[in-house]
Formats: structure tokens, C-alpha cells, sequence
């Protein structure tokens, strides 16, 4: 696969490009300089053997996450095949982009190709000739928001791609979705840089680090997945920051292109109100939600027993569309439990996306329904059960074919839910049950 970085210093609409050029909305816009700080992955539309990489602006800076954002941009830098190298058309050339030209120089030798962004107004535009001093050739005019300029970027891209891969065929996305959610500073980015092997996700002891969802394909266990490290999670009544407010979006946009939410929590606190908030989210998406109790070797041997118990009551009173919730206690930072929570969401996965047999669903239902018949409705009319069958998965739907009363309780409904996902091992995914009523050929 092809690696295109795009670089330069803080807010000259790297990330706009990124967006535009992939196709989504996955790097976090803002007029605020710095907002990005984790390397975005995405591929490039209609190329899907070619993956572009958002990085943070270039600072000096010799400590703290800038610092760190700079070291993560600079290796996405020497590791790329091509160098898109933005710089701000508006304010022209200033120090710091002759700085990081020679940086870029100065660690990789890949192809540059010089964008000046925001040239969507000749008259606002600087001298554009003292780009050429940048030592990257003839600067290319571009507007990212506008997506005007791109057949430059094309050509230049068409110039450099493998002969091996012009001509390939197009990849299918076939990997697993894990999004890692979870409220701010409980261990998200420390798991997945677990998992990846490598600490490529910046890691600090204080909330709000990470502020995009950073989408990363890795192997493990034996597995082709792609993680999804998103920004923490705060109570509206916490957040001030239309930033935060932007990265807290993008993170619950996560849950719906998952196919599994690990919400992780973390283990020496409480469980708090907005961790249950979120799980209902996944739970009402459909979704396979694992709940990681991080941080389990910081917490005392003698208490937990009742904190797993206490976790488990929480979640088993919470929510309907849950028999079992998934609750595994983990250590990110020394990878015990890690493994074994995989290997459980992969089971879950597997079990997830079979189809029941109709025929051992209506055995299962009616044996259900022997054991306990359904209630009388309000006119004092049996409800008769004539068929069922799985209509969906994801969530795991049961459609049942009714007639007679059409006003069934719930407390009937979760009766056969239970039973159902009992006898399919369906427990730990959210199942929905539907009911149809038969049309009466005589009225």
C-alpha cells in the first residue's frame, strides 16, 4: 500500500485535505491551530490501495503532547511514499515553513509535492513566488474547502503509485470494527497502543488528549481488525469546548460504523452514570458492546469480588436489550486480560453473524410458550403464536407472526427474549423481538 503524509505546520487545512481527499469527515476541522494531534489514516477515493495520513501541525516544542504530535507527524513523515506539504496561502511563507522544509528534507526522500491552500481568492493571496524557496519546486494552487486544484495532486500521485498496484483489484473492506470508547483518562489510547504493539497513540496522565476517532488496521490474535481510538467522553455539563464538543460527536458517530464498542471504564472508580449512558447508546445501535474493567491490578484483591458483582447488577438492571452484559477486567498497561478479551469478542463476532435455523426457533418459542402462556389482552383474547423466524442480526431480531392480541406486555417479551438468547447463546448480544399480526382472511 501506498503512504501519503500530509504535512506542515498547524492550521494550513491539513486536515480539510484529508477529508476532501479521503472522502469523509474523519479528521477533526477547526480554525483552532493544534486541534490535531494523533496521525489520521484513511484511503484516498477511488484508490483504495493508496492510504493518505493526517498529521499534527509542526511545533517546537520540547515537551507535552505538542511535542509528542511532532514526534508521531515527523515518523509518518520518514515512513511515507509521498509528501503533500501544505502551507497557508493567505499568510505566505514564514519562518516556521522554511524550518520543517528542512526538516522534511531532511528525514525522508520521497516525493514532495507543494500545496498552497486557501487560493480560492487571487486577491488575498501572497507573493506566490517565495514558495519556490522552500526547495519543493513549483507550488501548486489548491482550495481544500473548495476541493479545487486536485487534478495536480492526481497527477502527481499517478506519477509515483507502483506499477503493482495501478492495476489492482479493488480491496474489500473485510475487517472487524472495534470502536474503544470510554469518559477521558481511563486507559482508551493506552489499550490500543497494547494491541497495535507500539505507541503510536500519545498517552498523558490528563483528559482530553485524544481529540480525534483515529481509525488503525492491525493483526491481532489472529485476526485482521480495524481499532478505533476515540476522544473521552464528558457530561454535557462538563463540556465548554466547542473542540470537545466536536471530538465528543465524531466519538458516538464511532458507535454506529462499529461492529463491536469496548467501553472501557475504569476499575479503582465508581461506575458512573455517563459509562452507562454510552452503553445504552451501543445497546439501542445494535451493537456488541464489551465492557473493560481497566486498571484491575490497581484495585485491592479482597474487593474485587463485589465491584465485579456491583458492575454486573448496574448493567443486568439497566438496560432490556441485554440478557448477560460482557464485563472483563483487564490491565492496558500490562496486558493481562487483554488476549482473553479478544478472543471473547471474536466468539461474540462469529456467534453474531449466523443465522438461526426457522425450524429451531419455533421449537424454542412454542416449548417457551407451553411452559408459560402468553397473558389475555384487554378484550380477554389468547394471543396464538403461528410462526417466528430471524429477520436481522446486528442487533439479533426475531419476528413473530401473532394473532389474537396485538397489546402484548413487556413483561411477556422479555420473558421469550430471555429464553431465546439462552437457548442460542445469545446472551451477551442485543436482541430485539417484533411482532406481526396475522391479517384475518374472513373480516
Amino acid at each position: 500500500m501506498m503512504k501519503i503524509t500530509i504535512a506542515g505546520r498547524p492550521n494550513t487545512g491539513k486536515s480539510t485535505l484529508f477529508n476532501a481527499l479521503t472522502g469523509t469527515r474523519d479528521a477533526l476541522v477547526h480554525d483552532r491551530p493544534g486541534v490535531t494531534r494523533d496521525t489520521i489514516y484513511g484511503t484516498l477515493v477511488g484508490h483504495p490501495e493508496c492510504q493518505v495520513r493526517d498529521t499534527a501541525g509542526l511545533e517546537k516544542a520540547r515537551a507535552g503532547i505538542a511535542a509528542d504530535s511532532t514526534v508521531a507527524a515527523i515518523d509518518a513523515i520518514s515512513t511515507a511514499d509521498a509528501i503533500l506539504f501544505v502551507v497557508d496561502g493567505r499568510v505566505g511563507l514564514i519562518p516556521e515553513d522554511m524550518d520543517w522544509a528542512r526538516t522534511v528534507r531532511r528525514k525522508t526522500r520521497a516525493p514532495v509535492l507543494l500545496l498552497v491552500n486557501k487560493s480560492e481568492s487571487g486577491r488575498r493571496m501572497a507573493d506566490i513566488h517565495e514558495f519556490y524557496k522552500l526547495g519543493f519546486g513549483e507550488p501548486v494552487l489548491i482550495s481544500a474547502e473548495h476541493k479545487t486544484g486536485f487534478d495536480s495532486i492526481f497527477e502527481f500521485l499517478e506519477g509515483i503509485t507502483p506499477s503493482s498496484t495501478k492495476n489492482s483489484e479493488p480491496v474489500v473492506e473485510k475487517r472487524m470494527k472495534i470502536a474503544v470508547l470510554g469518559q477521558p483518562n481511563v486507559g482508551k489510547s493506552t489499550l490500543v497502543n497494547r494491541v497495535i504493539g507500539e505507541n503510536r497513540q500519545i498517552v498523558k496522565d490528563e483528559p482530553g488528549v485524544t481529540r480525534d476517532t483515529v481509525k488503525i488496521p492491525v493483526k491481532f490474535y489472529g485476526r485482521d481488525i480495524l481499532l478505533m481510538d476515540t476522544a473521552g467522553l464528558r457530561r454535557k455539563s462538563n463540556v465548554r469546548d466547542d473542540v470537545e464538543t466536536l471530538s465528543a460527536l465524531k466519538s458516538l458517530d464511532a458507535i454506529e460504523k462499529a461492529d463491536v464498542v469496548i467501553l472501557v471504564v475504569d476499575a479503582t472508580r465508581d461506575i458512573e452514570n455517563q459509562a452507562l449512558g454510552i452503553a445504552a447508546r451501543v445497546y439501542d445501535a445494535g451493537k456488541i458492546l464489551c465492557v473493560a474493567l481497566n486498571k484491575w491490578d490497581l484495585v485491592e484483591a479482597t474487593e474485587r469480588d463485589e465491584k465485579l458483582l456491583k458492575l454486573k447488577h448496574h448493567f443486568t438492571n439497566s438496560f432490556h436489550q441485554i440478557i448477560k452484559p460482557m464485563i472483563l477486567a483487564i490491565s492496558a498497561e500490562t496486558g493481562t486480560g487483554v488476549q482473553n478479551m479478544f478472543k471473547r469478542i471474536y466468539e461474540q463476532w462469529d456467534i453474531s453473524n449466523a443465522n438461526a435455523p426457522t425450524s429451531l426457533i419455533n421449537k424454542i418459542i412454542g416449548e417457551l410458550v407451553e411452559s408459560r402462556q402468553p397473558p389475555m389482552s384487554r378484550l380477554k383474547r389468547p394471543m396464538r403464536i403461528k410462526f417466528a423466524s430471524q429477520t436481522g442480526r446486528h442487533p439479533m431480531r426475531i419476528t413473530i407472526n401473532v394473532g389474537g392480541a396485538s397489546d402484548i406486555p413487556e413483561s411477556y417479551t422479555r420473558y421469550l427474549r430471555r429464553g431465546i438468547a439462552t437457548a442460542l447463546k445469545w446472551e451477551h448480544l442485543p436482541i430485539t423481538i417484533e411482532y406481526k399480526k396475522s391479517e384475518n382472511p374472513f373480516d
